[in-house]
C-alpha cells in the first residue's frame, strides 16, 4: 500500500509577465526553516540574476504561511503577471477571485459505448472539446471580467479583453480560453436579461447575432453540428486530428449551474483521458511523482516528464496531465503527458474517481 503524501516541504509558484519591452518572472515559494516555514520570492527580468527577499521575518506554521503565499499569488496576478509561460499579459484588476455567484454548467464524461446514441440523436448538437480553460466572460458597462469554473473572478488575455470591449451591450458568454482566443459556445446573460431557462439552440442563435455584430479574431463561435449526418462525419475528423474531444448538448435544454450527479442535458467524451494531480514529490532528470486522493488517502499515480522547455512544478501544484488510461492494480498512468499547472482547481479535485482505467478486452489481448 503506498504512504500516504505528507505535508509538503516546499511549494513554489512561476509567474510571468511580457508585455512591451518588458519579459519579467517572479518566484514565490514556502520553504521549511526549522520546525516552521517561511515564504520567499524572487523577481526580475527572465534570464538574469534576481533579486530575492522574504514575506516573512521569522518562521511561522504551515497554515499561515501558505495564507502569505495564496495572498502574494493573488496580488502578483493582478498585476498582470501569469502562470503561462510566455507571458501574455492580462487585464489588470484589484478583485482577483472575488466571489461572483456565477457558476457555469459543468458536464459529465459519457463512456465510448454510448457516443453513438448521442451521434444518431437529432435533438443532440455536437461541438469540439477545447483543451483550453473554462471561462465565463462578463461584460457590464466598460468593465470586463473573466469568471472561472468556481465563479471566482480572473484575469483575461489582453487581445480577448480589447476586443469583448467592442461588443455592444451587458452579457455573460461562456467558453473555452485557449491562449489568446475565447471560444464561446453559450449566452447565459444579455441586456440584464437571465437566459438560462431559455432552450440551447435559442442561446446559441442569440449568441451568434452577438458574435457576428462585430470584427472579433480572439472572439470565436464555436462550430457546432446539428443533423446525424453532420455529426458522423465530424467525430472521426475531430478524432484523427487530435482534438481533446467533443461535446454533445441537448437542443431544447435550459443552462444549469454546477454539476448534475450523473448523465445531464451536456455530456463530454474525451478521446484520451485526462485528470488532474498534486506534485508530490520532484524527480531527477526533469520528472514529478503524481498523487491523487482515494478511499486509502493519497496514493501515488506514476511520474511525468516535464518537457525541456517548461518549468518543472512544485511540490503541492496541481497539474494536468494526459494518458492513454491508468493500471488498475497500480493506479499507475500510461503514457503520461504532462499538460501544464491548473490554478483554478483544489486539492480536494485531485481525486482516484478521475482515473479510467483499461478495459477488461484490452486486459485480456494484452
Amino acid at each position: 500500500m503506498n504512504a500516504p503524501m505528507t505535508a509538503p516541504q516546499t511549494e513554489q509558484i512561476n509567474l510571468y509577465y511580457r508585455e512591451g519591452t518588458s519579459d519579467k518572472v517572479y518566484q514565490a515559494a514556502i520553504e521549511p526553516s526549522g520546525e516552521g516555514f517561511v515564504v520567499n520570492f524572487a523577481y526580475g527580468r527572465r534570464g538574469a540574476t534576481l533579486n530575492t527577499g522574504s514575506k516573512t521575518s521569522s518562521a511561522v506554521d504551515h497554515e499561515v504561511a501558505r495564507a502569505i503565499f495564496d495572498k502574494l499569488v493573488r496580488e502578483k496576478i493582478a498585476k498582470g503577471y501569469t502562470p503561462g509561460e510566455n507571458g501574455t499579459p492580462y487585464t489588470h484588476t484589484d478583485k482577483e477571485l472575488r466571489a461572483t455567484g456565477i457558476l457555469p454548467q459543468l458536464l459529465n464524461p459519457i463512456e465510448e459505448h454510448e457516443v453513438g446514441r448521442f451521434l444518431k440523436d437529432p435533438a443532440w448538437c455536437m461541438q469540439e472539446k477545447k483543451d483550453g480553460k473554462r471561462v465565463l466572460l462578463q461584460r457590464k458597462g466598460t468593465a470586463i471580467t473573466g469568471i472561472n469554473r468556481k465563479g471566482l473572478v480572473i484575469g483575461l488575455p489582453s487581445p480577448i479583453l480589447d476586443e469583448a470591449m467592442e461588443i455592444p451591450g451587458d452579457l455573460v458568454m461562456d467558453g473555452e480560453c485557449v491562449g489568446d482566443t475565447f471560444y464561446a459556445f453559450d449566452l447565459v446573460e444579455l441586456e440584464g436579461d437571465s437566459f438560462r431557462s431559455r432552450q440551447y439552440k435559442d442561446r446559441l442563435a442569440a449568441l451568434k447575432c452577438v458574435l457576428d455584430s462585430s470584427e472579433h479574431p480572439h472572439l470565436e463561435l464555436i462550430l457546432t453540428v446539428f443533423d446525424v449526418g453532420h455529426k458522423t462525419l465530424f467525430f472521426p475528423t475531430l478524432e484523427k486530428g487530435q482534438a481533446e474531444g467533443v461535446v454533445f448538448k441537448h437542443l431544447d435544454a435550459p443552462y444549469t449551474p454546477g454539476r448534475p450527479a450523473r448523465g445531464g442535458t451536456q455530456v463530454k467524451y474525451k478521446f484520451y483521458a485526462t485528470l488532474s494531480a498534486v506534485v508530490g514529490k520532484v524527480n531527477a532528470q526533469r520528472s514529478v511523482g503524481l498523487e491523487l486522493f482515494g478511499e486509502r488517502g493519497w496514493v501515488q499515480a506514476g511520474n511525468v516528464t516535464i518537457p525541456a522547455n517548461r518549468p518543472v512544478p512544485a511540490v503541492g501544484a496541481i497539474v494536468d496531465v494526459r494518458y492513454l488510461y491508468a493500471f488498475r492494480e497500480s493506479g499507475c498512468l500510461y503514457q503520461p503527458t504532462y499538460c501544464g499547472v491548473r490554478t483554478d482547481l483544489d486539492r480536494h479535485d485531485c481525486c482516484t474517481s478521475q482515473l479510467k482505467f483499461k478495459s477488461s478486452e484490452e486486459e485480456d489481448e494484452s
